[in-house]
């Protein structure tokens, strides 16, 4: 019996021993990890606009009607947008002449590019060397643009029919250009303004180089494949076959998978580089117009305009991180994921 007793005064002592230790100071609370940040160009709501990832509207800041594409200056102070005027390329009209300039500290509008003839802004790329590239679909015309002197410097011949979306070659030197409505792909020399074409299929649209621009990944709408394009030799080297309608693609910082956006079939897919065959489907609520890598380089954002509804999904995982829904009618197109 005094052994019992000695042992039920004894087990909860050793207890509170084990026990793990308060935290220092009373009341203290854990400091939380800063949440990301969603930007998102909004095409039907003339706006971009900041969101977390669970869809709380931070700020919304009007722009010129129907933005398109929008990139980031290196440093991150700036958003410059493709103010295009209409909804989509199927839509007639002149179309609008703007690029708007975002203080993304400040979080407004800080002023403009005025393009004067050339309307329709639609793809938009920043070179090493600061300057920005922007393709207007009306006229045919890509743009070299001083973002410091808000002036457009060139503008070149693409030698097809509505450039859609622009990459700036790593060395500033290059611009590779998308014609949605010819078949092609130009290669344009910035200092000559000589260009060269590739024919490579259906409708290209979204593309992207990788790490050292060797190669480009161009989708194409109406022929359901990415072409992987040697940059060098300017010839196609190999094609992998998607699903229906991709619009938009982006390479993995490893450059093992890329992940595209089906608009008609309402997915993400990824592929292999090393099989070049799709290894895996993502399912969304909503025709994806858009997909964009995140800093990094293994999560997409991706947005469906039709559903007002944004994902951030996980390429090597196959997974859907985060699922938000903006505000109605934004119709929202690229997404930027900003990471504190």
């Amino acid at each position: 019996m005094r052994q019992f007793w000695f042992l039920s005064l004894l087990l909860p002592f050793l207890a509170s021993c084990n026990a793990a230790p308060e935290p220092e100071g009373e009341g203290q609370e854990l400091t939380a990890e800063p949440e990301s940040v969603v930007l998102v160009s909004q095409k039907a709501g003339n706006s971009v606009a900041f969101y977390t990832l669970t869809g709380e509207l931070l700020q919304e800041i009007p722009v010129n009607p129907h933005p398109h594409e929008i990139v980031l200056s290196e440093d991150g102070t700036r958003l410059y947008v493709t103010d295009n005027g209409t909804m989509a390329i199927e839509i007639d009209g002149d179309g609008g002449n703007k690029i708007s300039i975002i203080d993304m500290q400040a979080r407004e509008k800080i002023g403009e590019v005025d393009l004067g003839k050339w309307h329709r802004p639609h793809g938009i790329d920043l070179c090493q060397d600061g300057t920005l590239l922007v393709t207007s679909e009306n006229p045919d015309r890509l743009l070299l643009i001083n973002p410091e002197t808000m002036n457009i410097e060139t503008d070149y011949s693409t030698g097809g029919e509505t450039p859609h979306i622009v990459k700036c070659s790593p060395d500033s030197s290059t611009a590779y250009v998308s014609n949605a409505r010819s078949r092609t792909v130009s290669f344009v020399d910035l200092e000559t303004g000589d260009y060269e074409l590739l024919e490579t299929g259906a409708r290209p649209e979204g593309s992207t180089l990788n790490a050292d621009g060797s190669r480009l990944y161009v989708v194409h709408r109406n022929d359901a494949k990415i072409a992987v394009i040697d940059t060098e030799s300017r010839e196609v080297l190999g094609e992998i076959q998607t699903g229906e309608t991709p619009v938009r693609v982006g390479v993995t910082a490893d450059e093992q998978y890329l992940a595209y956006s089906l608009m008609s079939e309402q997915k993400v897919g990824v592929a292999s580089l090393a099989t070049m065959e799709v290894i895996g489907e993502m399912d969304l609520a909503g025709e994806p117009v858009s997909l964009e890598m995140a800093p990094d380089g293994q999560r997409a954002l991706a947005c469906a305009q039709n559903a007002d509804v944004c994902y951030v999904v996980s390429v090597p995982e196959m997974r859907i991180l985060h699922e938000f829904k903006t505000r109605e009618g934004a119709g929202p197109d690229p997404a930027l994921l900003l990471e504190n």
